[in-house]
């Protein structure tokens, strides 16, 4: 059976590759539901894809959430980044005096709509003023814990060894056999 991994991403397509090696890419464009709950994004894009083709398939969710916020931009991220940017998260984080954050990758797979399963990665960290050119996303102002620059100062091959795609991504590795 084919795994078909959804995304425009080429850099994310390519991290999925290094770990899960019989997996394609598949650029198509899904609706996304804005939910809290990471995993409900996840799960409606899935349902999604089923209708296209036959196959399994691998859809990812990569949330920030500030502990400043409650748990917000999650899934919203996309939105907060839009509006403020990763200037204004940091500004809101830096004026509620709380810099805690968590980097959340939600994986979902599917092989019917019966036979869904998530696995998560989390990295723990904090909000830091903007630096770094790498990256995408807020990658500038998130700070892995135990580490010394921001995602966006690290190189691919060094993200990519603590990120927390990889991690969501060796349990479904380990889930597939």
């Amino acid at each position: 059976m084919t795994h078909y991994f959804i995304t425009g991403n080429k850099n994310k397509f390519d991290e999925v590759k290094s770990i899960l090696l019989n997996v394609k890419q598949l650029d198509i464009d899904l609706p996304e539901i804005q939910e809290i709950d990471a995993r409900d994004v996840v799960e409606a894009k899935l349902l999604e894809a089923l209708n296209h083709r036959k196959g399994s398939f691998i859809i990812e969710d990569t949330s920030l959430y500030l502990d400043c916020l409650n748990g917000l931009p999650g899934p919203l991220i996309k939105w907060f980044l839009k509006t403020i940017g990763n200037q204004g998260l940091y500004n809101l984080a830096k004026k509620l005096g709380n810099y805690k954050a968590e980097a959340k990758t939600i994986v979902g797979y599917a092989k019917s709509r019966k036979d869904i399963h998530f696995f998560e990665g989390v990295v723990k960290g904090t909000i830091v003023s903007p630096k770094g050119k790498s990256g995408f996303g807020w990658d500038p102002i998130f700070k892995p814990n135990r580490a010394s620059k921001s995602f966006a100062e690290m190189d691919i091959a060094e993200k990519n060894a603590i990120s927390m795609r990889r991690i969501a991504l060796n349990k479904l590795k380990e889930f597939m056999g």
